[in-house]
C-alpha cells in the first residue's frame, strides 16, 4: 500500500481540475513532478542570449496591439 497525502478541499478542487479524466491522482501527481523536474532543468536556459530580451520587447509589443482595438 502506499503513502496517504492529506490536502485542503481547496486544494483538491484544484488538482479535480488538472487532473485527466483517464488518469489517477498518483499519476496526477507523477505527471506535475516531471514538469516541475523539466521546469527546473530547463531554468537558465536563455543565458548568454537575447531571447528574454527578445521575448519582453514582444509581450510589450502584443501589449500595445490590444490597446489599439
Amino acid at each position: 500500500m502506499g503513502t496517504s497525502i492529506r490536502v485542503s478541499d481547496e486544494t483538491k478542487r484544484k488538482l479535480d481540475r488538472i487532473k485527466r479524466d483517464d488518469e489517477t491522482f498518483n499519476e496526477l501527481l507523477d505527471r506535475l513532478a516531471d514538469l516541475e523536474d523539466t521546469m527546473q532543468s530547463s531554468a537558465g536556459s536563455w543565458d548568454g542570449t537575447d531571447k528574454a530580451e527578445n521575448a519582453l520587447q514582444e509581450r510589450e509589443r502584443m501589449k500595445g496591439s490590444f490597446r489599439t482595438r
